[in-house]
């Protein structure tokens, strides 16, 4: 094969031939990795995509106590029961990963990269495809909620919202600096909740994209808004920007949705984004709920 003609992630391009290496299983392992990445760039995947997916196959090369060209099925049916009964993990969380270490046992075994040949060479071995159709989870249901994960009903999300104004009045009246992260992370949730905005839609917001809205004139200058980072399909860029217009329900209710600042950077960047749901680790006391804070 030509030097022109190779493709991102080939052994060729991270290995050079018949070079003695001083850790050989090591260096080559990594240099699969590293080529594996250059091949999911070259496809548009984002960068934190290939990171948890390099992170992955880490993981089950650990657990396998191996490289890939010793590893078999009968790792990935413990590592898959030591997952779920061990750690935990949810069904879908499970699939993925499964579908991570598919997708590198298929990136090195395709003969077009040369690993196999590179591993059988070095090893007198080579990996092989060790996820199959019958010894991996299969993605049966589009909804993978578990009962338990219901949706707050709207007692709740009354108690929630007032919850939070209440720590804002709570920090306030100490005295204390820490009150305007919070009056922020109140905002945040009221503005998730009245655009219907997922988590990293909320996170990217700029007051620019806030607007009025001639069918809510209620609501002034935030009655819609230009959604700039929808969720993306794999290897495209974020959605097109679309409007989302600010629900009605309870209308004046729920205080603070947009708050202008001296800043024109992004809304509230220091307010982290949270996860609600129902059985979720730390609790609001007043208000009964589960509240947890993700990084």
């Amino acid at each position: 094969m030509g030097g022109d003609t190779l493709v991102p992630g080939s052994a060729r391009l991270h290995l050079v031939d018949c070079l003695p290496l001083l850790r050989p299983e090591e260096q080559v392992f990594e240099a699969m990795l590293a080529g594996w990445r250059n091949q999911q760039l070259a496809r548009n995947l984002s960068f934190g995509y290939v990171s948890d997916q390099e992170r992955t196959v880490r993981a089950f090369a650990r657990h396998a106590d191996g490289l890939p060209w010793k590893w078999a099925p009968q790792h990935v049916e413990e590592w898959s029961v030591d997952l779920r009964s061990v750690r935990g993990c949810a069904r879908s969380t499970v699939r993925n990963y499964q579908g991570a270490v598919r997708q590198f046992c298929d990136f090195v075994t395709n003969p077009a990269y040369g690993w196999a040949e590179e591993c059988l060479l070095r090893f007198g071995a080579h990996p092989v495809q060790v996820v199959h159709d019958w010894n991996a989870a299969v993605h049966a249901d589009e909804g993978e909620g578990e009962p338990e994960r219901r949706a707050f009903t709207r007692p709740e999300l009354e108690a929630f919202f007032d919850y939070a104004d209440e720590q804002v009045v709570r920090v306030r009246g100490k005295g204390r600096k820490g009150w305007l992260p919070t009056f922020g992370d109140a905002t945040l949730f009221k503005t998730a909740y009245g655009y219907g905005l997922r988590r990293n839609e909320t996170r990217m917001l700029n007051e620019v994209d806030f607007g009025p809205n001639p069918h809510g004139r209620e609501f002034g200058d935030y009655g819609t808004l230009m959604v700039r980072h929808g969720k993306a399909k794999k290897g495209s860029p974020p959605k097109a920007p679309q409007r989302a217009d600010r629900l009605s329900v309870d209308a004046g209710r729920h205080r603070g949705v947009g708050h202008r600042g001296a800043s024109r950077d992004a809304a509230r960047p220091r307010a982290r984004a949270v996860a609600l749901r129902a059985g979720a680790a730390g609790r609001a006391p007043a208000a009964g709920l589960p509240l947890r804070r993700l990084p």
